[in-house]
């Protein structure tokens, strides 16, 4: 059984990069043909992708947020992370981390809120 759990990002103030880990239990995140990503949910809007690595290390973005947005793995925790820099009240979210979410193998972390505040 995998399972996806994002950390909490604490205090996040205007202009400051926002820092989520996503921890996987139950599968590789080295695997081949994987897919973790990672995708928010304002109040009131629609779910929106943000962005993934794949099994070999590959990282894509959304456009929209390309300039701000890095991804990186740590192997050895069997963890990826987000890193979105210069945060404003807009990025206030739920976030989650996901694996394959169009595929047969889809797996959501329960999600995390981060608010983006002074």
């Amino acid at each position: 059984q995998v399972q996806l759990q994002e950390s909490d990002p604490g205090l996040v103030k205007p202009s400051q990069t926002l820092s989520l880990t996503c921890t996987v239990s139950g599968d590789s995140i080295t695997t081949i043909s994987r897919y973790w990503n990672w995708i928010r949910q304002p109040p009131g809007k629609g779910l929106e992708w943000m962005g993934g690595i794949t099994g070999s290390g590959s990282t894509y973005y959304s456009p929209s947020l390309k300039s701000r947005t890095s991804i990186s793995r740590d192997t050895s925790k069997n963890q990826f992370t987000l890193h979105l820099s210069s945060g404003t009240p807009e990025d206030t979210a739920v976030y989650y981390c996901a694996r394959d979410p169009l595929g047969p193998l889809a797996s959501w972390g329960q999600g995390t809120q981060v608010t983006v505040s002074s």
